[in-house]
């Protein structure tokens, strides 16, 4: 009888997972307070050095349980084939490039409100995934029905929704998909 091995398969994407558990944690015995000193992104002084580690640390937090889990069961789902493909070094950069355009976008544009969650780095997997399969010099139709369904969803709820979600960042965070997808085509780890 062969033996069961658990594999820690996806370094990133489980470390990810993890932390953003371990924020959402503290935010909870703290009362918000490491939610919003570290892990919450919002127009602060240049001169507090929080306000950096925000610019990062704003995809790990989560407003609630229910918020956390929504992002993790996408992140796990579409995040280890990813890893996979194109290795851990090279995802974390896309993830980290997803979490500092999304948190200067608010920081510049948003100065009243406060942006938190892993939805940008989600939508970025979600639409860099369509390229996974992607031959040389063809757009595949998986990633097209992606933009025009989850991309596309987002524009409208955005233009017709008053909610606490932050739709541009979902649109900004596929984008960023759109664009790694292309710049790695092809490429394997």
């Amino acid at each position: 009888m062969r033996k069961i091995v658990i594999r820690f398969n996806a370094p990133v994407v489980l470390t990810f997972a993890f932390l953003s558990l371990l924020a959402l944690v503290l935010g909870e015995f703290t009362g918000g307070a490491t939610t919003s000193q570290f892990f919450c992104v919002y127009r602060a002084s240049l001169a507090d050095p929080c306000t950096y580690i925000r610019f990062f640390g704003h995809v790990l937090g989560h407003s609630s349980y229910a918020h956390y889990m929504g992002n993790m069961l996408l992140l796990l789902l579409v995040g280890p084939a990813l890893e996979e493909k194109y290795g851990s070094r090279t995802l974390l950069w896309v993830i980290t490039v997803t979490a500092v355009v999304t948190g200067l976008v608010q920081f510049i544009f948003f100065p009243g409100t406060a942006l938190l969650g892993a939805s940008g780095v989600v939508f970025m997997m979600i639409v860099l995934s369509s390229f996974t399969e992607m031959k040389k010099g063809g757009i595949p139709f998986t990633m097209i029905l992606v933009v025009l369904f989850y991309l596309g969803g987002e524009l409208a709820d955005g233009l017709l929704n008053t909610d606490n979600v932050s739709q541009l960042t979902h649109i900004i965070g596929g984008v960023i998909g759109i664009i790694f997808g292309f710049s790695l085509r092809g490429r394997r780890r």
